[in-house]
């Protein structure tokens, strides 16, 4: 979309130009072919290619089948924070761990209001609604902190409604998340 959107920059760019340095040029194209080319065409193709490159992207973010289940982790909102738990126990985190190179299955969920799980680096947005659970398959590409936030106004607090993803390498992420389960039952 980023390289869609430049080239229609340039596109627009180069008309004004040719506009305001050679006027006659553009004296003879009639208004007609104004409003079918630049009105009719043009936008045909751009919002062509944008909406086969949403399908596309937006293909990669549904959870597929795959030959080993993923690791579940769920993500549960509420004004105005987020609890991470994990398939094994009951016990929960301020912050959401994952392995590095493993894709991981978001089940996302909420007791209050529509919240909006985010995290920008690493996949799309999808929604927290009260008494439904949606699934997001996310997939870290190297180990570190990624920032998360509610991408949906769920009152006062929203704009305090951040998290931390940390992605830990295979070998270390058991002892990380055991230690992070420690400190949150502290």
């Amino acid at each position: 979309m980023f390289w869609g959107s430049a080239a229609l920059f340039v596109l627009v760019g180069a008309l004004y130009a040719l506009a305001w340095f050679r006027p006659a040029a553009l004296a003879r194209v009639s208004v007609g072919q104004w409003l079918v080319g630049g009105g009719l065409v043009m936008p045909s193709i751009v919002l062509v290619g944008l909406v086969g490159a949403a399908f596309v992207l937006g293909e990669r973010l549904i959870p597929r089948p795959l030959e080993d289940p993923p690791l579940r982790v769920y993500a549960q909102a509420y004004q105005w924070d987020w609890r991470f738990g994990y398939d094994d126990d009951e016990a929960t985190t301020s912050e959401l761990h994952i392995p590095v190179g493993q894709p991981v299955d978001v089940v996302v969920t909420t007791e209050d209001v529509i919240h909006s799980f985010w995290v920008p680096r690493l996949a799309g947005k999808i929604d927290a609604i009260p008494g439904h659970e949606n699934v997001l398959r996310i997939e870290a590409d190297r180990p570190g902190a990624y920032r998360g936030v509610c991408a949906e106004f769920c009152g006062n607090g929203h704009t305090t409604m951040r998290f931390t993803l940390i992605a830990h390498a295979p070998e270390d992420y058991a002892a990380a998340l055991a230690e992070a389960r420690a400190e949150a039952s502290r």
